[in-house]
């Protein structure tokens, strides 16, 4: 059994897909903190949202009779 070469156009496609994320990388700088804690924030808010929601959905189906559902 042989084990074939890589296609070259495999390897082509390989190279511009790792130039594109250098140069998205080469773009990206760490956030200031300003911009971090405002991230932080709405990020925080948001797993509270998620678990109020979640945390409302349990109440309703732990409580169905007492809710006369």
């Amino acid at each position: 059994m042989e084990i074939s070469k890589p296609d070259f156009k495999t390897d082509v496609l390989h190279e511009e897909l790792f130039r594109k994320y250098m140069r998205v990388l080469k773009l990206a700088r760490t956030p200031t903190r300003e911009e971090f804690g405002k991230i932080a924030t709405v990020a925080a808010a948001g797993v509270l949202l998620i678990g109020l929601i979640g945390f409302i959905i349990y109440v309703l189906f732990e409580h169905q009779k007492l809710l006369g559902f």
